[in-house]
């Protein structure tokens, strides 16, 4: 056994990567370590498929429980199930920092699978699995344009707002005082993946970090290089780009114009093409005495119409649907859309049409998380819907692709900076964003009608947020255009996918991926300048409709209630066997629950019923002082006296000696059960039980 390990410090933390020891049977592997936190890479390399047109790879991040020393919390599963959301995004994360280096000819069967082994609560395990990917993908016999390195920042502002500063790959402890989660996949020069979650954090302070991380990773990529050069196998030959002249031929002498008006149509509306481009291919095809494969002939016209559509924005600026390239397409909102749900708004740009619907209801409704990192709970969820119906398609309909909750997750991300404390607005927030049509951008469509929603259903956000999608088509690193929000037909030919939400104030989420070799410092400067003018017309679109939350929420919504009551009053508001909580329960038909930390949640559709629960607890633990008065109800009546219940949950003891004036020797005499009486508190004794009066 030829076992290779080669180490290098991130930070004041040990890298290592160790090579030849585990999973021997593919073609790479790499067991990577960052402290305590250990992940496995394995490459694995399978057949070329011929009736595929694409590079078939893929990334698979696999979650363990007993990475963290857990055992699943479900009392009849114990296995770890589907990757859970959190491992679809990692996943995605590495996927989208390689593929772009991988030779578009190369259609071999990649599979990268990435295992959670340890983890120690400081050292990120998707930061790790990224770098040891980059690694085994450079060792390997693929041919791939790598390394490349992926590192996070954090921005910490101290509580004076005086000590600022970058933190590199910080803990879990500093990433609680960061207002930024910037992440960032590179190669030596240029910018590859960015991921970033940020509380309205400037534009110039987000570049900033960038570039440190450039810096950083450059440093992780050069240690890399050294270890490709000691243990590195001979690389595969990607076949040279079939050469399909005959058909082209074609396309630009007799189908140019039709070929044309098909790409005119795309631009307007998603999908619309399809049956057009099938016309001209059966057509070519039958020309060419069935020659060529029809799939050889769709993609030879899709890489034609690709070239024609960057060529014209570069030469002419020219975009296929007639827009300059800082133009955002027309904009229609609308909100209070749908008439039962708690909030609704519609937003559309251009052909991209959102839906997107609030649901509030008690934070004990929250979404419980279970990782190897332990449990927590997500009081806000936002979930992204789209059927094929919305690129005016027919398929079927299956749960969320990844695709599906990246975008979910990103929309979800941008508006959580804005969103209110759990102390300010006691709900759990669930927005469902249904995607209707499809053309460019639908995530950051989302991210729009998410916060319009949320006005809608009066939940009190800091302030609006809104999201734009900017392309890139490049000549050169100098000759380039950037195009503000692309069409779906400017990102299958364009260079890039770079989304940028955030408030008038600043940045709260970005997203980009490439298909180029990655963005120099001067492209992302122009991007995020071109991005913030689209922004905040956007914004201003949106503020005309509704600029603040309402002050209400819906009338069919539940009202939710938090107490925090004395600690030793929690007994007495549950009572013995959970008698007295299962009563007001029964009685006021509201939800009811007491959590670890004391705090008393009171929830229900009917407000008045809510009302009457809260004043009922407030009674419990409320103190009573000596000479308070009350009207009670007679509750028992015994030889010496009657028990009257003069607060909800709140009895006292009526002497016989306290009833009247004289001298009563039977108190049936005075008073029967269920009698209103006025009373007065004269004494509260030494073990707290409270006296009374009739007055």
């Amino acid at each position: 056994m030829n076992i290779i390990e080669e180490s290098c410090e991130i930070d004041g933390q040990k890298l290592t990567l160790q090579f030849g020891k585990l999973a021997q049977a593919v073609d790479t592997s790499v067991y990577a370590t960052l402290g305590d936190t250990a992940v496995l890479v394995t490459v694995a390399i399978g057949p070329e498929n011929p009736n595929l047109d694409y590079f078939p790879l893929s990334v698979e991040y696999a979650e363990k429980l007993y990475a963290g020393g857990l055992i699943k919390g479900s009392r009849w599963i114990k296995r770890e199930g589907r990757p859970s959301d959190d491992a679809v995004l990692t996943g995605r994360l590495i996927d989208r920092s390689i593929r772009p280096l991988f030779p578009k000819t190369y259609k071999k069967q990649v599979q990268v699978v990435v295992t959670l082994l340890s983890i120690d609560g400081n050292n990120a395990p998707e930061i790790l699995a990224s770098i040891a990917t980059s690694a085994a993908l450079a060792v390997s016999s693929i041919p791939w344009a790598g390394p490349i390195s992926t590192i996070r920042i954090g921005y910490v502002t101290s509580s004076e707002n005086q000590e600022t500063g970058f933190v590199l790959n910080p803990t879990e402890t500093e990433q609680g005082f960061s207002s930024l989660d910037l992440v960032v996949s590179s190669t030596k020069e240029k910018v590859l993946m960015i991921e970033t979650k940020a509380n309205m954090v400037k534009d110039d302070i987000i570049q900033e970090g960038i570039e440190m991380a450039k810096k950083e990773n450059k440093k992780i990529i050069d240690f890399i290089e050294k270890v490709v050069s000691k243990v590195g196998k001979k690389k595969d030959v990607a076949p040279e780009e079939a050469n399909h002249s005959e058909i082209l031929a074609l396309i630009k002498g007799k189908y140019a114009k039709p070929v044309a008006d098909a790409v005119k149509q795309a631009a307007e509306t998603a999908g619309s093409e399809d049956k057009m481009l099938q016309e001209i291919v059966t057509s070519i095809y039958e020309d060419l005495d069935k020659k060529f494969d029809v799939k050889q002939i769709l993609a030879t016209i899709t890489k034609n119409n690709y070239e024609n559509i960057k060529k014209n924005i570069l030469q002419k600026k020219a975009r296929p649907d007639g827009r300059k390239v800082d133009q955002v397409r027309s904009l229609h909102v609308e909100v209070s859309v749908l008439p039962r749900t708690h909030g609704s708004a519609l937003f559309q740009r251009g052909q991209t049409q959102v839906l997107s619907i609030t649901t509030l209801g008690s934070t004990t409704l929250e979404q419980l998380i279970e990782g190897p990192e332990g449990k927590e709970a997500k009081r806000y969820i936002h979930h992204y819907s789209d059927g094929p119906y919305s690129y005016g398609q027919v398929g079927r309909m299956m749960g969320p692709s990844r695709r599906a909750i990246g975008h979910g997750a990103l929309a979800e991300k941008a508006i959580e900076p804005v969103l209110p404390t759990s102390d300010e607005f006691p709900y759990a927030i669930r927005v469902v964003s249904e995607i209707l049509a499809e053309n460019g951008s639908s995530s950051m469509g989302s991210v729009c009608g998410s916060s319009l929603s949320l006005m809608d259903a009066g939940v009190p956000l800091k302030a609006a947020v809104a999201g734009v999608a900017m392309g890139l088509m490049s000549q050169s690193d100098d000759e380039y255009v950037v195009l503000t929000d692309i069409v779906g037909l400017e990102d299958f030919s364009g260079e890039m996918d770079f989304k940028i939400a955030g408030t008038a104030e600043g940045i709260t989420a970005i997203q980009l991926d490439v298909k180029n070799k990655g963005l120099t410092s001067k492209m992302i400067k122009d991007i995020f300048t071109q991005g913030k003018k689209a922004r905040l017309e956007i914004l201003a679109a949106m503020n005309k409709v509704i600029e603040k939350p309402r002050k209400e929420i819906s009338r069919y919504a539940p009202k939710v209630v938090v107490l925090t009551p004395p600690a030793d009053k929690i007994g007495e508001i549950i009572g013995p066997g959970g008698k007295n909580i299962r009563a007001l329960i029964a009685k006021t038909q509201t939800e009811i629950n007491v959590d670890d930390d004391g705090k008393v949640t009171v929830s229900g559709l009917d407000r008045i019923k809510v009302d009457e629960a809260v004043a009922y607890i407030n009674n419990i633990t409320r103190v009573v002082e000596v000479g308070e008065e009350f009207e009670g109800e007679v509750k028992r009546i015994l030889q010496f006296g009657a028990f009257v219940e003069f607060a909800p949950g709140k009895e006292g003891l009526v002497h016989v000696s306290k009833m009247g004036k004289g001298f009563v020797k039977n108190p049936y005499d005075v008073v029967k059960i269920g009698q209103k009486v006025k009373v007065k508190v004269y004494q509260i004794d030494n073990l707290g039980r409270i006296n009374l009066q009739m007055i």
